[in-house]
């Protein structure tokens, strides 16, 4: 069947997305009236759907974060379940039926749900103890057809969803365009932002030594072409990178590689720069993007590779409509970039080395203002992003939206504050600062938790922080054998919070990209669950992951340590065999003030004491004045 997505191809505007921002409300919603107003809102927005889902004769809608690359982050144009229901979250799913609706949302996100979502619009449901694909079969009614749309989906999803409806009479239906956009009047477009060039010396490798390894690896799995279509997987194999996406540097675009190492990339032709097109060269032919679809026939009887996991189930179905013959694999530019080149390596330290300036500025402006009570949560927010940009004219974005979090709301894991949701950091209490930014050597995540004075923390307070941290140490000085997932490593991080009787409902590490995604694949480190893809990827010298546990209680507070670490090679004398651990690469202090020292042992001691050495070594010669004063007293033995 010959899908088409109209809005795949149009353009979208840093207006427009100001304006979503302003018609998707992602605060949390704090009074009865605001509460009311926005219940209206999205109960209007709803019952337009709803309509317009029995005018197609369809008794159910899927909406979920999504767009045609499957990406975490999303353009304002793809933000269909913000604009249907209010939620802010990065990861979640709505179902729509004629008489009832439910959201879908992990354990990051059981507050925020409740705060955004009207329960009474919306069954609040938990991932993954609760299934779409259950619920959806226990409500829909034989008979019942339930639409998705096939490119904001994968086919393994879609082949779930279907045989579960199957068994109590209903269908799964594709829909040729989404409903949602039918009624979404303001929609805004996909982003004319133009493409541009990651320089080869701080990729490491260019694309054309790139393309010819893809080719290689067809040719010895007897394949005629590879359909990529991950954002990041497109920007990493031509070594370009955009504006499409906030945060994440990427193009909106797709990529056919031929055997033959030559490649086809569709992107909006106007999105090129010459310098572009001449860095490529002849053997990418640049194609507009809407013939992407129709592109497909050239594939009829060849033997072509797709990602079931990172391509949409309209790429299968295309492939299936033009004959072609379809080899399932994995991306073959997901490993590759996970392992970072020497030079890519090299650029993500200069790159925290320079952010963690920032960090350690912030840190003490906040020493002084907030004890004062002179700070809320955005202006901390506006103060960091304003101390980056003052210190590097590196900065080309945020890697995600600063997670400024005081008191309660920083027991939220992924709090994102706005001017509904703001509070003011109240003296006596804690602070939880996320954030990270984009330079072209590197992308920065890091996570502080912040005692505000000026009087002592209670010792609940100082239990678990100690508690978070002693497993962040304890990942950090870990080394483990190659072929070592990161399931197997993650309960290091919870052990202590394990005995106290509490945990976090988050995964302890993820992959982050090399001026890409904040965060990025197949590694993790988090539970050895199914559900959660890339518990089971070995751990290889390399790869860049987070190392972040926490602890968060429910409307009083949350606390996290994050900082990232390289995954290298280690000797161990008398060791037997191949080893690797971890070289911390994030550098700023970690609040001394939390810390019941009586906790720790002396290997901890000696950790922290060695850390903030570096920190102080690191930092101290790129830093003057009063910060440099208040680093030095930050940075003295514990």
């Amino acid at each position: 069947m010959l899908l088409v997505r109209p809005a795949a191809l149009r353009v979208e505007t840093r207006a427009a997305k100001a304006y979503v921002a302003s018609v998707t409300p992602n605060c949390f919603l704090r009074n009865r009236e605001s509460d009311q107003m926005l219940m209206q809102t999205h109960e209007a927005r709803l019952d337009a759907l709803r309509k317009e889902l029995a005018r197609r004769d369809l008794d159910g809608f899927v909406i979920p974060i999504s767009d045609e690359h499957l990406s975490e982050y999303v353009g304002a144009y793809a933000q269909r379940l913000a604009w249907l229901t209010g939620f802010g979250g990065s990861a979640g799913s709505a179902a729509v039926l004629k008489d009832k609706a439910a959201m879908f949302v992990d354990g990051r996100y059981t507050l925020q749900v409740r705060q955004q979502v009207s329960g009474q619009l919306y069954e609040y449901k938990s991932v993954p103890d609760d299934s779409m694909a259950d619920w959806l079969a226990e409500n829909a009614g034989e008979g019942a057809r339930i639409a998705y749309d096939p490119w904001l989906h994968t086919r393994g999803w879609a082949n779930a969803v279907a045989k579960k409806l199957e068994a109590v009479g209903a269908e799964l239906v594709p829909v040729d365009s989404n409903p949602l956009d039918a009624v979404w009047d303001d929609q805004p477009e996909p982003s004319p932002a133009p493409a541009y060039v990651q320089d080869d010396k701080l990729a490491g490798r260019s694309s054309a030594e790139k393309r010819s390894e893809i080719a290689e690896w067809l040719k010895t799995e007897k394949l005629d072409a590879v359909v990529i279509s991950a954002l990041d997987s497109v920007a990493w194999t031509l070594n370009i990178r955009g504006a499409d996406v906030d945060h994440t540097p990427v193009a909106l675009s797709y990529l056919f590689v031929q055997s033959d190492g030559t490649a086809d990339w569709f992107i909006a032709p106007d999105k090129v720069p010459a310098e572009v097109a001449q860095a490529l060269g002849n053997a990418v032919r640049i194609r507009p993007r809407h013939e992407f679809s129709d592109a497909f026939a050239e594939m009829a009887g060849k033997r072509v590779a797709a990602d079931p996991q990172r391509s949409v189930a309209a790429i299968f179905q295309r492939l299936d409509d033009v004959g072609a013959e379809i080899v399932t694999k994995d991306d073959p530019t997901v490993l590759p970039k996970a392992i970072k080149t020497p030079a890519e390596q090299q650029g993500h330290r200069d790159a925290q080395a320079r952010d963690g300036v920032a960090i350690t500025q912030f840190l003490h402006w906040l020493s002084v203002e907030a004890p004062q009570g002179k700070v809320d949560e955005l202006s901390a927010a506006a103060k960091l992003h304003e101390l980056r940009k003052a210190n590097s004219d590196l900065l080309r974005d945020l890697s995600f939206d600063t997670i400024s979090g005081a008191g309660p709301n920083g027991a939220s894991p992924h709090y994102r504050v706005d001017e509904e949701s703001n509070i003011r950091l109240e003296p006596n209490s804690v602070y939880l600062v996320d954030s990270g930014g984009q330079y072209p050597d590197g992308t920065t995540d890091i996570t502080r938790t912040i005692w505000v004075g000026p009087d002592a923390p209670p010792a609940e307070v100082c239990d678990r922080f100690t508690r978070v941290l002693k497993g962040h140490i304890a990942l950090d000085m870990q080394t483990f054998p190659p072929g070592t997932p990161g399931s197997a490593l993650d309960a290091l991080a919870r052990q202590h919070l394990w005995m106290a009787g509490v945990d976090y409902a988050h995964g302890t590490g993820h992959g982050v990209g090399a001026f890409l995604g904040v965060h990025e694949g197949p590694q993790r480190i988090a539970k050895p669950r199914g559900s959660q893809a890339g518990t089971d990827q070995p751990l290889m010298a390399g790869m860049i992951l987070s190392n972040e546990p926490g602890y968060y209680k429910a409307n009083e507070y949350g606390i996290r340590i994050e900082n990232l670490v390289l995954v290298e090679k280690r000797e161990i004398p008398g060791g037997e065999g191949e080893w690797l651990g971890f070289e911390t690469l994030t550098f700023a202090p970690i609040d001394r003030t939390l810390v019941d020292r009586s906790l720790l042992s002396p290997a901890e001691l000696e950790w922290w004491n060695s850390y903030h050495a570096k920190v102080r070594d690191v930092l101290a010669p790129q830093m003057e004045g009063d910060a440099l004063a208040w680093l030095e007293e930050a940075c003295k033995p514990l």
